[in-house]
């Protein structure tokens, strides 16, 4: 699948090139291509096109990374710089524009109209999911529920995609194909609420990108609506404050809340209730490596840190 990605980067526009492989090669866990693959695997699929829907399914979330960063304002991601740190808004910007473009050229080849429908519809969902977490920072009065729903339509629509196209590859029938469908959305959104968590709990050598940057840009995430919800009403007070102002300043005092409330261990909670969710709808697959992989990514999503 990298050598796939690789050649597919190329373009005769040079800066195209360097952004691209700056922000393909300076790392990622490759988790949503990875589905895809181990999916099919577990479909028994013997044909190429897994490996080149891997790969338009990593540069559909290279591009997302690559507006996202110039978005949220980010200069650190995977430990080095981001893109539009080191290039510039405007190139990050087009040369993500280049992946979307790219990945729908290449999807083509793959011969399936059922293929291009689940790819585009993902892209639009994700591009509503921007647009509905965008209106949500700075809201203080966003709720669980529109918080998951943002999770749902920014990040786990792709793995969604993902683990569905490897069903559609293996030729599942129609309950198997959502059965997988399932998995990548329950696994997805597992993957997304421990991101939250690892926002105000990890160490910044092992993630890569710099702690409380979720709280500087006023993201109402479950950590800290759970304080709003179950905290003290100066606890509450605070977190409303700090997610209306944005910024690092008061994230001492919203570190020590979010402990106090036992916030991160509900966080922790609800992605593990997600993740058992994903191994249920797998109980359709018949015993293999590819079945034993996916059910070891699901404990991999709620476990990590990084």
């Amino acid at each position: 699948m990298d050598g796939v990605i690789r050649e597919r980067l190329h373009s005769d526009v040079v800066l195209v090139r360097q952004v691209a492989e700056y922000i393909i090669q300076s790392g990622g866990k490759r988790m949503r291509p990875a589905l895809l693959l181990l999916t099919a695997g577990a479909m028994d699929y013997q044909g190429p096109h897994h490996l080149v829907l891997a790969a338009v399914v990593e540069f559909i979330h290279t591009a997302t990374l690559l507006h996202d960063d110039v978005v949220d304002e980010s200069d650190l991601r995977r430990g080095h710089q981001t893109a539009n740190a080191m290039f510039g808004n405007a190139a990050s910007v087009l040369v993500g524009d280049f992946l979307y473009s790219r990945a729908f050229q290449m999807m083509v080849t793959v011969g399936s109209m059922r293929v291009m429908e689940v790819l585009a519809d993902a892209t639009n969902v994700i591009a509503e999911g921007e647009v509905l977490q965008l209106l949500n920072c700075h809201n203080a009065d966003v709720d669980i529920q529109d918080y998951l729903r943002v999770i749902r339509f920014k990040t786990a629509k792709l793995f969604e995609a993902a683990t569905r196209l490897g069903g559609i590859l293996g030729h599942a029938d129609p309950s198997l194909e959502d059965a997988l469908a399932s998995f990548g959305k329950h696994i997805g959104t597992a993957f997304q609420l421990i991101d939250d968590v690892l926002d105000y709990s990890a160490d910044e050598a092992e993630t890569g990108k710099h702690v409380g940057d979720d709280l500087a840009e006023g993201k109402p995430t479950l950590p800290l609506i759970h304080v709003m919800q179950q905290g003290t009403p100066e606890q509450a007070h605070l977190v409303r404050q700090a997610i209306i102002d944005g910024g690092r300043e008061a994230f001492p005092e919203i570190l020590a809340a979010i402990k106090a409330t036992g916030a991160l261990d509900v966080t922790r909670e609800h992605a593990a209730r997600e993740a058992a969710l994903a191994r249920a709808f797998l109980s359709g697959l018949r015993p293999s490596i590819y079945k034993d992989a996916l059910l070891e990514l699901c404990a991999f999503a709620v476990n990590r840190a990084y």
